[in-house]
């Protein structure tokens, strides 16, 4: 479809990259594009692709406008309290450029309405922050074969991915299924509120090079983001021949919803330790004796600098090595901030092998609140 004038205006910055051009543009203009949660991530992502004239942008979010939304969700101002989140974001998107046609979608994504959904659009990028939901969508874009960019916070840290049918990996392959103790909240374990405008925006920036064709997907990628280190690192990771739902011999055929009430009653019975609980407890030798500190860092992390009698089991190791640990001991699980910790934490749940304690803000906050002068290595 030929731009019109006021179009070429526009996008005149686009028009004069040689990599997107006029038929770029055109591209984006035929492009249909889903978010999936318009919140920390969803609000960058859906900004950026309304300006950048994605000619329709589906919204999904069945949420309302919170006060505390306002740190981070940049659609959103204060008028827009108390408001349905999808169509507040519509009304802001529309100002922003009314070239773009905006669905709002107020519901709740489930296995029943998924692949109605899912199927009006070209590509679709994922910022919940909901685990059921996100192995939901990964799964129903590898039925469905969309294109689907996916991003995750926790804290300091963000993460982001590609899955593209046929050229790689999807999620599952990266993070088998896991229980929803391994994702709290944004109110449960806070979140630097800028984080969720960085990833949202690679999220933006891969679907456009998705739709024009041009540049390098993070395809088999895992992009890791710290900002307090201000640090980019890259993980490569391959497709899983066993994978659940992408895998030679899928055992995921249909979509299913998961058992919320069960997970979230597994995620209130984890026992969560700050560092000076810690503290307290190895300096008494009876307690000491009892526990059990696993470190679930890079080696590299570990050698850096590490707890006494600490044991490194890196997250890669961690399924076949948890045996290693007595059954009914106490393990404390710890890594840099966190977000590591609660996954293994998730998998001794699962395994049943430990009682299984996560150390709140990892050895970043041991050593803020216990050691300064411990040693905390960038993640990767």
């Amino acid at each position: 479809m030929p731009l019109s004038a006021d179009e070429n205006a526009r996008y005149a910055r686009h028009l004069a990259l040689p990599e997107i051009g006029a038929a770029g543009q055109e591209q984006l203009k035929a492009a249909r594009v889903l978010v999936i949660g318009a919140g920390g991530l969803g609000s960058p992502s859906a900004l950026y692709l309304a300006a950048a004239g994605v000619g329709t942008l589906g919204l999904v979010d069945c949420d309302r406008v919170d006060l505390s939304n306002l740190q981070r969700q940049v659609l959103f101002d204060s008028a827009a309290i108390n408001r349905p989140k999808a169509a507040a974001a519509r009304e802001r998107l529309a100002a922003l450029n009314p070239e773009v046609a905006v669905v709002a979608h107020e519901i709740e994504l489930r296995a029943a309405n998924i692949r109605e959904v899912l199927g009006a659009y070209d590509v679709v990028l994922d910022g919940t922050d909901r685990l059921p939901t996100r192995y939901l969508v990964n799964d129903a874009c590898v039925m469905l074969g969309k294109p689907l960019v996916t991003a995750a916070i926790h804290r300091f840290e963000g993460q982001a991915m590609t899955y593209v049918p046929g050229r790689g990996p999807c999620y599952r392959c990266l993070f088998p299924e896991t229980p929803a103790v391994l994702v709290p909240s944004c109110a449960e374990a806070g979140v630097l509120g800028v984080l969720p405008g960085v990833m949202g925006a690679i999220q933006a920036t891969e679907a456009i090079k998705l739709i024009v064709g041009r540049g390098e997907p993070l395809v088999g990628r895992l992009l890791t983001y710290d900002a307090l280190e201000l640090r980019f690192q890259e993980f490569r990771f391959a497709r899983r021949t066993d994978c659940a739902v992408c895998g030679e011999r899928p055992t995921i055929t249909e979509l299913s919803d998961a058992p919320e009430a069960c997970m979230a009653e597994e995620f209130q019975s984890l026992r969560r330790m700050s560092s000076t609980e810690l503290q307290v407890l190895l300096a008494d030798p009876q307690t000491r004796a009892a526990l059990l500190l696993v470190d679930v860092r890079e080696p590299r992390e570990f050698a850096a600098g590490h707890l006494p009698g600490a044991i490194n089991m890196p997250m890669s190791e961690l399924g076949r090595r948890l045996p290693e640990l007595a059954a009914g001991s106490t393990a404390v699980f710890m890594c840099r901030s966190g977000g590591r910790s609660l996954r293994a934490c998730g998998q001794a749940l699962q395994a049943g092998a430990v009682t299984p304690v996560q150390l709140e803000g990892g050895l970043l906050a041991w050593a803020a609140e216990v050691d300064p002068e411990f040693t905390v290595a960038p993640a990767g």
